[in-house]
């Protein structure tokens, strides 16, 4: 085993850590104090050609792998969260699906400009009663027949969406019940399928964004459905298959946050040996004291351990053999690192550590949704003992 990387991914890798550390990082604290979406940013980020990064040329992408995104989100992660976020929703959550499910017309009418970073996408399926649950799902979809062809009639809400409101989001996939399955016990379940849903719908809005404790640059939405008309073309994969569907995004998903809260990890170990070095107390640099010494050396045990776990679900993920459990162990041990880091990163800095504009407030009040979103730590634990048969 090589955990080593090799040039092309290390080239890549010091590309975006160079972008990150002189074009995000200097208006990072502007777009956190703002609430702000960071336009320009995300449109370099396209021109580097980011968003297309796991996706096959012929569509605009760059022909890379999921491993490649995964080392863009490390470094974006490492200086703004928020911009880390809105690339690994706009590849993973808005983008991959279409990948993995669409027909061609579909592929060919938005992967170019998704890819390209010219449009954000978002996926839709937290409810009010049905995040964890997600078989708790209540929007609706009824196809209905008219002489211009069938449509899907849409009702019902969605919570906490990513990319869903920007000037630049161009649909969002969403699940909605579209019928109801029955089961060989003769119970039936409800038939789940996703619906891709244009921007601009007649009866879709992106209602008022949320004003959240951290990811403050990130676009947040809940979503309202209202008697929402779509062609029937907009099914997205087979229907019935749309929770199975959004289960092995979520797979997927959960490397990608596994690189973002290494990142974010890694961050404040960064941005901690930098400041004991220059920080006096006593008449001496505070790294000269053992207690910040050890406590920045366990950050760094951290933030390591966090990268080897999601090296090591992506190895697996692209040598197509199972990576479900070694997902979900580092989705859940970076989230973890990420939020410990921070802590004490904040302990290091002392009161500038909570002033809102440092790197590292923002890393403490950002780090705890890692914990949250894309699947619980309870969720993680949950899969990773179901996978030793308890």
């Amino acid at each position: 085993m090589d955990f080593q990387l090799t040039d092309e991914y290390q080239e890549l890798s010091d590309t975006v850590r160079e972008f990150a550390d002189e074009v995000v990082a200097p208006v990072s604290a502007k777009h956190d104090e703002e609430h702000s979406f960071p336009y320009e940013v995300i449109a370099q980020m396209g021109e580097m050609g980011l968003f297309g990064l796991p996706f096959p040329e012929e569509y605009g992408g760059m022909g890379g792998d999921y491993f490649a995104l995964a080392l863009a989100l490390e470094q974006l992660g490492r200086v703004d969260q928020s911009v880390a976020i809105t690339l690994e929703a706009g590849v993973s959550l808005g983008a991959m699906p279409i990948h993995r499910f669409g027909t061609d017309a579909q592929k060919e009418e938005f992967l170019p400009d998704l890819a390209a970073g010219r449009a954000l996408a978002g996926f839709g399926l937290t409810e009010p009663e049905a995040g964890s649950d997600a078989g708790g799902t209540k929007t609706a979809a009824r196809l209905e027949q008219g002489p211009d062809g069938g449509e899907w009639v849409i009702n019902g809400s969605k919570e906490f969406i990513t990319n869903s409101g920007t000037d630049i989001t161009k649909f969002v996939t969403v699940t909605a019940v579209t019928g109801a399955e029955e089961r060989p016990d003769g119970t039936t379940r409800k038939e789940i399928s996703t619906i891709i849903v244009p921007s601009g719908t007649p009866g879709f809005r992106a209602e008022k964004a949320y004003n959240k404790v951290g990811w403050n640059a990130s676009d947040t939405h809940p979503l309202s459905f209202k008697d929402a008309r779509v062609p029937e073309a907009n099914l997205l994969g087979v229907r019935g298959r749309g929770y199975a569907n959004f289960l092995s995004i979520l797979d997927e998903g959960r490397i990608a946050i596994a690189a973002l809260g290494t990142g974010a990890a890694q961050g404040c170990v960064d941005l901690s040996v930098n400041y004991a070095k220059e920080r006096t107390a006593f008449g001496t640099n505070i790294g000269k004291y053992q207690a910040i010494q050890f406590k920045i050396a366990r950050m760094q045990a951290r933030a390591h351990t966090a990268r080897l776990a999601y090296y090591d679900a992506a190895a697996r993920m692209l040598a197509g053999k199972p990576f479900k459990t070694q997902a979900a162990i580092a989705k859940m041990v970076a989230g973890e690192a990420a939020m410990d880091n921070a802590r004490d990163a904040t302990q290091v800095f002392g009161g500038y550590g909570f002033i809102n504009e440092s790197t590292v407030a923002r890393h403490y009040r950002d780090s705890k949704i890692l914990e949250v979103g894309e699947g619980t730590t309870e969720v993680q634990l949950m899969l990773i003992a179901r996978e030793l048969g308890l």
